[in-house]
């Protein structure tokens, strides 16, 4: 079967880069940076792994560190809102930090749950440390776009590729669950498709907006 990307579907696919583990390949049309789908982890393994991690509400560098995305999007946000963070882990720190700050956040996970999204359509999604997990990114992309109301804003934190020499060095890429690598160009193709705004705050956070 000829290999596509498992963002935009394309077939115009190149090899980025390869080592003892993995390797990765590179679609020319949307320039994702995916892992090869016949090394793609299990989910027992994915589960196994997220388990492993130690973060928790009183992990106060977590919190200062969870808490960049919503100072990034506190000047977007007004009251009422309907809020929504996908993929919020078995520990949703998030959430509790936007409750701080006075704003309900629904939270979703397939993994640790609410498994299922309690609303049809949200003023607000966030996935920190999520997008990069994603088998097959276009499923779920497609599903905020039903889910963002319009003039809604979606907030991702991730880990953006660079350039395919600091690729071959990078430890992001060696956590066997991240499967996915957006980069800059990856994040404009996706404004451009879907009539985004994109706005780039930080080197691992980007803002999008969907039109009102």
């Amino acid at each position: 079967m000829k290999l596509s990307c498992p963002l935009c579907k394309s077939h115009h696919i190149f090899a980025f880069h390869a080592d003892k583990q993995r390797n990765y390949h590179r679609c020319k049309s949307c320039a994702l940076v995916f892992v090869d789908p016949q090394q793609l982890p299990d989910s027992t393994q994915e589960r196994r792994e997220y388990e492993l991690h130690e973060n928790s509400l009183q992990d106060n560098g977590y919190l200062a560190y969870l808490a960049r995305l919503y100072d990034c999007l506190a000047p977007h946000l007004r009251n009422n809102m309907t809020m929504l963070d996908y993929g919020s882990g078995p520990c949703p720190a998030l959430a509790h930090i936007f409750a701080e700050a006075g704003y309900a956040m629904d939270c979703y996970d397939p993994f640790f749950g609410p498994m299922e999204i309690a609303k049809s359509q949200y003023d607000v999604i966030t996935a920190t440390e999520t997008i990069e997990h994603f088998h097959a990114p276009i499923k779920e992309w497609t599903h905020w776009m039903t889910l963002l109301k319009p003039g809604g804003w979606l907030g991702i934190m991730t880990k953006r590729v660079l350039d395919q020499p600091r690729f071959a060095n990078w430890h992001y890429k060696n956590d066997p669950t991240h499967v996915s690598f957006f980069s800059e160009d990856t994040f404009n193709w996706l404004a451009a498709q879907y009539q985004l705004n994109v706005i780039f705050p930080a080197n691992d956070i980007v803002l999008m907006q969907k039109p009102g």
